[in-house]
C-alpha cells in the first residue's frame, strides 16, 4: 500500500467516526429534549448550536489551514470534539448543551474542511468524483450507524455520550500517522487582500453551493425534528431510529454509483436527476405517514437520491473552481451547508409549531424540487480557469 492510500484510508476513518457522533448526537438529544417537556421550536434551536459554530469558525479557518498545513487543523478540530461528547453527560442543561454543541460545529469543521481540501487538491480530476465518493461512504456509515445508538438512553443517558467520545478518540489518534501537507500557493488575482478570494470562488462555482445547502437541510430536519414529529404520529422509537438509518444507508447504497456516473456524464446532471427524483419520492411520502414501512422506504429511496448531495456539490466544485480556490470553495461548500442545515432545525420546528401533526415532508420535498430547478436553470459545465495565466 503506497503513503497515499494510507493517507487516505486514514482520513475516511476519521470523518466516518465524524459522521457517527453527527448521526447520533441530533436525535440523541432531540429525543431526551422532547421526554423533558422541551418544546419543539427550542429543540430545532438547541440543534442549531452545531451549525451556528460552523458558522463562527468559518472566516478564521482557512489561512491557518494555508500557514500551518492540514494535520494541525485536524488535529485541533479532533479533540475539540471527542473533550466536548465527554461533557455532555456533566450537567444536563439546555443552555450548557447548547454550547458544547457550538464547540462541537466548531471541531467537525474545522476536521471536515480540512479532510475535504485535503483530497481534492491531491486527486487527479477523472478520479475525484470516486475518492470523494468513498469519503461521503465513510461519512454516511457513520450517520447511518449514529441513530442505531439512540436507544442506549433507555440504559443509561450517559452512555452513548462515553461511546461517542471514546470512538472519536481512538479515530483522531490515527491523525498522526500521516505527513502535514499545505494546500497550493495562491497566484493571481486569488493572492489580493480582502474578499477578493470569495468573489472569485462564488463567481467560479456558486451554483455548486447548493448541493451541500440542501443537504445540510435534509440532514439537520429529518435527525433533529422528524423524530419529534414520528413520536406525536404515535411512531415507535426504535422503529425512527431504523428510519433515520434508511436514509444514511441509502446514501451508502448508491454514493460511489453516482460518484464514478459523475466522472463519466457530469456532476450537474447527476445533481439534477437525484434533486428532482428525491424531491417527488419525498413528497409523495407526506400521503403514505399512515405506515411507517412506507415511510421508511421512503426514507431509503430518498436517501439513494439525495444523500450524495454533499459530495457530488464538493466535486462540482471542484470542475468549476481553479485549483489555488479550492481551499476557499470547500470553505463555501462548508459554509452553505451550515445555512442549510441551520434553516432545517429552524423551519422544521417553526413548521411543527403551527402544523405539529401534519406534513412534515411536504416540506423537505418542496426544498429539492426548489433548488433542482435553480440548478437545471442556472447551472454551468465550463472548466475553470488558472488564475496564475491571467
Amino acid at each position: 500500500m503506497s503513503y497515499e492510500q494510507r493517507r487516505f484510508i486514514i482520513l475516511v476513518i476519521i470523518v466516518s467516526i465524524s459522521g457517527f457522533s453527527q448521526g447520533m448526537l441530533l436525535p440523541l438529544i432531540s429525543v431526551i429534549f422532547e421526554g423533558d417537556g422541551v418544546s419543539s421550536t427550542l429543540n430545532g434551536l438547541n440543534a442549531t448550536g452545531l451549525y451556528i459554530g460552523t458558522l463562527l469558525i468559518s472566516p478564521f479557518i482557512e489561512q491557518p489551514l494555508r500557514k500551518y498545513g492540514y494535520k494541525p487543523i485536524i488535529v485541533f478540530g479532533g479533540a475539540l470534539v471527542f473533550v466536548s461528547l465527554f461533557l455532555f453527560p456533566l450537567w444536563k442543561s439546555v443552555l450548557f448543551w447548547f454550547v458544547l454543541r457550538m464547540l462541537i460545529g466548531i471541531g467537525d469543521h474545522a476536521l471536515h474542511f480540512s479532510t475535504q481540501t485535503w483530497i481534492t487538491s491531491t486527486t487527479p480530476t477523472h478520479k475525484l468524483g470516486r475518492s470523494m465518493s468513498i469519503y461521503g461512504i465513510s461519512f454516511g456509515l457513520g450517520f447511518a450507524v449514529g441513530p442505531l445508538f439512540v436507544p442506549l438512553v433507555k440504559i443509561s443517558e450517559t452512555l452513548p455520550f462515553i461511546v461517542s467520545s471514546a470512538l472519536c478518540l481512538v479515530a483522531w489518534s490515527l491523525v498522526f500517522f500521516v505527513k502535514n501537507e499545505k494546500p497550493a500557493a495562491l497566484a493571481g488575482d486569488a493572492n489580493q487582500k480582502g474578499l477578493t478570494r470569495y468573489k472569485l470562488a462564488v463567481k467560479y462555482g456558486w451554483v455548486a453551493f447548493l448541493p451541500p445547502f440542501v443537504y445540510g437541510f435534509l440532514e439537520s430536519s429529518l435527525n433533529a425534528l422528524f423524530p419529534v414529529y414520528a413520536l406525536r404520529k404515535d411512531f415507535e422509537l426504535t422503529f425512527v431510529s431504523i428510519m433515520l438509518a434508511g436514509f444514511s444507508v441509502g446514501a451508502i447504497f448508491m454514493q460511489f454509483p453516482l460518484g464514478m456516473l459523475g466522472d463519466k456524464i457530469g456532476r450537474r446532471k447527476v445533481i439534477i436527476t437525484g434533486l428532482s427524483i428525491g424531491g417527488a419520492v419525498f413528497l409523495i411520502g407526506n400521503f403514505v405517514e399512515y405506515s411507517q414501512m412506507l415511510v421508511a422506504a421512503v426514507f431509503f429511496v430518498g436517501g439513494m437520491c439525495v444523500g450524495s448531495m454533499f459530495s457530488l456539490g464538493i466535486t462540482y466544485m471542484a470542475d468549476l473552481t481553479p485549483k489555488e480556490l479550492l481551499p476557499t470553495g470547500n470553505l463555501l461548500c462548508g459554509i452553505f451547508f451550515s445555512l442549510g442545515s441551520l434553516s432545517g432545525p429552524f423551519l422544521g420546528g417553526l413548521y411543527l409549531e403551527f402544523f405539529p401533526n401534519d406534513g412534515f415532508l411536504l416540506l423537505v420535498g418542496s426544498m429539492l424540487v426548489v433548488v433542482a430547478l435553480i440548478v437545471i436553470i442556472f447551472g454551468k459545465s465550463k472548466k475553470a480557469v488558472v488564475l496564475s495565466e491571467k
